[in-house]
């Protein structure tokens, strides 16, 4: 089915909205009729779960599917509310066992058991045996619906079994070969099996070297391996290495997306997986840990400022150049904290070459260091003259780069070795921290040489 390019602006959603005040079936279906279901998702985040219902009665059912489907977990959960258990199972019904087992997971208790009850046969004890796994394992992550052929069939009994069960399997990438007691043995590519001679037996054609992942895996390391591998699919199998399942890129691109958000607002300072559509409750206490923290840390660089009050008051010039100091401390601890936790998605990477790594980033601490110091030293020169004042922010300038650097660099490595997510190293926890060490280093410098 060709599909119309959508635009979704203002004067489409006030007339779309018109329609289904007016209960305008006729517009309604006939705008849709074209349109790619994603968009009608996008759309239909504009409206009530009441008028998101009424949209997608109006649609073919194996439309209606792929937008529940498509509905992120919070949204989908509201709007299914308004739905009976019998109509949800009727949608359910068309999906892949794993993602009815999502959906399932964020329904009540006594619904999803009524659900379940009413699945197809198949699909009942698929998503059954799914159920079993937590959400965040490969076994949860994984569906039940593949392709796999006995290694001792011929080519054409492996097609013959291929087109029964394609049946129950929108996408497969290959044909997984198996012994009689389920034990995955390799897999073997379509194009393989299109070119050989009907009569050969697959386990002369199949490749043994497959990557699998075990049941019990995280999401975050199939990730990982379905990445650094450029796979499509990847199978499942349990403690005995029998297929049970197998993994798709769409699947793992849910997980990606989750990962980076969280790591994002956790830079930010956001403790909660929250929305900008969640209630304000929920908003206000995400974020009012990290800013309480740097409200204590604004506290504490006060009270240290105290300390040397008969410095600042003897020579004033001294507190111009404090905001100077800790923004310049903040920007370089965030870069290199960001690049350490970027860099630590890469598996292996404190066990390959750490302290070269670390030599490194010192080395870039140093040339920043200097350069910023002669920038910060001639401009302070031609607009307040030559000072001993000069030499001695420009030096201590150069100190709060090379330690920022170094804080920046070890913090996220340390919170990564003691099992915290090192996204908790780049914002305000790395922006508070070096406030206070560029102080420290700033009045510590003068103390000494002034």
């Amino acid at each position: 089915m060709k599909h119309v390019e959508f635009e979704l602006n203002k004067e489409f959603r006030d007339r779309f909205q018109e329609a289904l005040d007016a209960r305008d079936g006729d517009f309604i279906r006939d705008s849709l009729q074209e349109v790619n279901p994603a968009d009608i998702t996008a759309l239909l985040y504009e409206f009530n779960g009441e008028e998101s219902k009424y949209v997608l009665d109006l649609l073919t059912l194996d439309v209606r599917a792929r937008i529940i489907n498509d509905l992120d977990a919070d949204t989908r959960k509201n709007f299914l509310s308004n739905y009976t258990t019998e109509e949800i199972t009727e949608v359910v019904n068309l999906l892949d066992s794993d993602d009815v087992a999502d959906i399932l997971n964020e329904l009540p208790i006594k619904t999803s058991e009524e659900i379940i009850a009413r699945l197809d046969a198949d699909l009942m004890s698929q998503v059954i045996d799914l159920l079993r796994y937590d959400e965040n394992v490969a076994g949860g992550l994984m569906a039940k619906e593949l392709i796999k052929a006995r290694d001792h069939w011929t080519v054409v009994q492996c097609v013959e079994e291929i087109r029964k069960q394609a049946e129950n399997v929108t996408k497969f990438y290959a044909v997984y070969v198996v012994d009689d007691a389920d034990k995955l043995l390799g897999r073997v590519s379509l194009q393989k099996l299109i070119l050989s001679d009907p009569r050969t037996i697959v386990k002369d054609i199949f490749d043994e070297d497959v990557v699998a992942v075990e049941t019990y895996m995280e999401d975050r390391e199939v990730a990982e391996i379905m990445s650094k591998y450029d796979l499509e699919s990847v199978p499942v199998v349990n403690v005995q290495g029998n297929l049970v399942g197998r993994i798709t890129i769409d699947d793992v691109v849910d997980v990606i997306t989750e990962q980076a958000e969280e790591e994002r607002q956790l830079m930010s300072g956001i403790t909660e997986d929250v929305e900008e559509d969640d209630s304000v409750w929920r908003n206000t206490r995400a974020r009012l840990p990290w800013l309480l923290i740097g409200i204590l840390g604004g506290m504490v660089s006060a009270r240290f400022m105290g300390f040397f009050e008969m410095e600042i008051a003897r020579i004033t010039a001294i507190a111009f150049f404090i905001p100077l100091i800790q923004a310049t401390g903040g920007n370089v601890g965030i870069q290199s904290s960001s690049l350490v936790v970027q860099s630590l998605a890469s598996p292996g990477f404190v066990e390959e070459g750490l302290w070269k790594r670390l030599l490194k980033v010192f080395s870039v601490a140093i040339l920043n260091g200097i350069f910023l110091s002669v920038v910060v030293f001639g401009i302070t020169w031609l607009v307040f003259g030559y000072d001993s004042l000069n030499t001695v922010v420009s030096l201590a300038l150069f100190f709060v780069v090379v330690f920022a650097s170094f804080i920046g660099t070890v913090t996220p490595l340390i919170l990564n070795r003691m099992g915290f997510n090192p996204a908790l190293a780049s914002g305000p926890f790395i922006t508070t921290t070096n406030d206070l060490l560029g102080l420290a280093v700033y009045f510590f410098t003068i103390h000494i040489l002034l």
